[in-house]
């Protein structure tokens, strides 16, 4: 008997796939992932040249920094421990620098943030905003070392501020401005705000002017006055702005030299240093390479970990 060819089970009723087809299907690599892969090593390729520049300025003088912090100043002693960070305890210009420190953070922080908004919001839409904005933007331009000869002109014994007050009869209180803590700080502080306003003039000019009038129009029918409309209305979509503003007078206030360098050198003493100022003087000045480095390592840990947690609560507010 014969058996006919249609009787027997074809693959495709066997539920099975063809065996040329799965093979070669096996063997041919898929065009993507070939694709993908080159686009990898082109990314690499170019992100190297950032990474080694990286690594060699910023990250390998950093762990040097680290590590020279352990020894002391002395080249033929050895390893110290944490006695160049002892040093904060003992030493009381450097407990002075780290008050001093605190002082400019707060100051730097808060005049060019509410300055800046103020005078924003009062030259957005005057008669003569150009000219006020020029006058305040201007010092800005400037760099710091000017901004210092500017200021120290003003503030010495014979300066323009103490001859003002004493042809208008009030020599009583004229008196040395950089020769007494904290007057001479405070002063320091103000000359620093007196520049860094410009930027945050013109941030916040930026996002009054990114505001829909059609919301001011809104909170106006609705019955709100305009501090209502400023407080509901202005400040919640000011907010990126102010972040912005915040984030870099912190670090601008953190590392604070030039200015304080020009106008008292630190000094009387050591009174106005700040650890910048610090750093530099126990560097090259005192001949203390181990403490420098330890003063570098704690200002780079306050600024990495202020600037985490500042983030930090801006990213959870701004997720909630």
């Amino acid at each position: 008997m014969s058996t006919s060819t249609t009787d027997l089970p074809t693959p495709a009723a066997s539920g099975g796939r063809p065996a040329a087809s799965s093979g070669s299907a096996r063997r041919t690599p898929p065009a993507n992932a070939w694709r993908r892969g080159r686009e990898r090593l082109t990314a690499g390729g170019f992100m190297a040249p950032a990474v080694l520049l990286v690594t060699v300025f910023l990250l390998v003088p950093f762990v040097w920094t680290i590590y020279r912090s352990f020894f002391s100043d002395s080249r033929t002693s050895g390893f110290s421990w944490f006695g160049n960070y002892t040093r904060f305890v003992s030493d009381p210009a450097l407990s002075r620098s780290i008050v001093n420190t605190a002082m400019w953070v707060v100051g730097t922080v808060l005049l060019p943030l509410v300055l800046g908004l103020a005078i924003a919001c009062m030259t957005n839409a005057t008669r003569w905003s150009r000219l006020a904005r020029l006058c305040v933007v201007l010092p800005y331009a400037l760099s710091g070392s000017a901004v210092a000869v500017v200021w120290n002109f003003m503030l010495t014994t014979d300066g323009a501020v103490n001859q003002v007050l004493t042809t208008l009869g009030l020599g009583s209180l004229a008196h040395g401005w950089l020769l007494t803590w904290p007057g001479n700080t405070l002063v320091m502080i103000l000359a620093n705000a007196w520049q860094a306003t410009g930027v945050a003039v013109i941030l916040f000019l930026v996002g009054l002017q990114s505001i829909p009038p059609e919301t001011l129009e809104a909170g106006a029918l609705d019955g709100a006055g305009s501090w209502q409309q400023f407080r509901h209305i202005v400040l919640p979509q000011l907010r990126p702005i102010s972040i912005i503003v915040i984030g870099m007078s912190l670090v601008n206030g953190l590392k604070s030299f030039d200015l304080i360098w020009v106008l008292t050198q630190g000094g009387p003493g050591r009174a106005t240093e700040t650890l910048a100022v610090s750093m530099y003087n126990e560097t090259f000045l005192e001949l203390r390479p181990g403490a420098g480095a330890a003063i570098a390592v704690v200002l780079t840990v306050i600024v990495l970990a202020a600037s985490w947690l500042y983030l930090r609560r801006q990213l959870d507010v701004k997720g909630e």
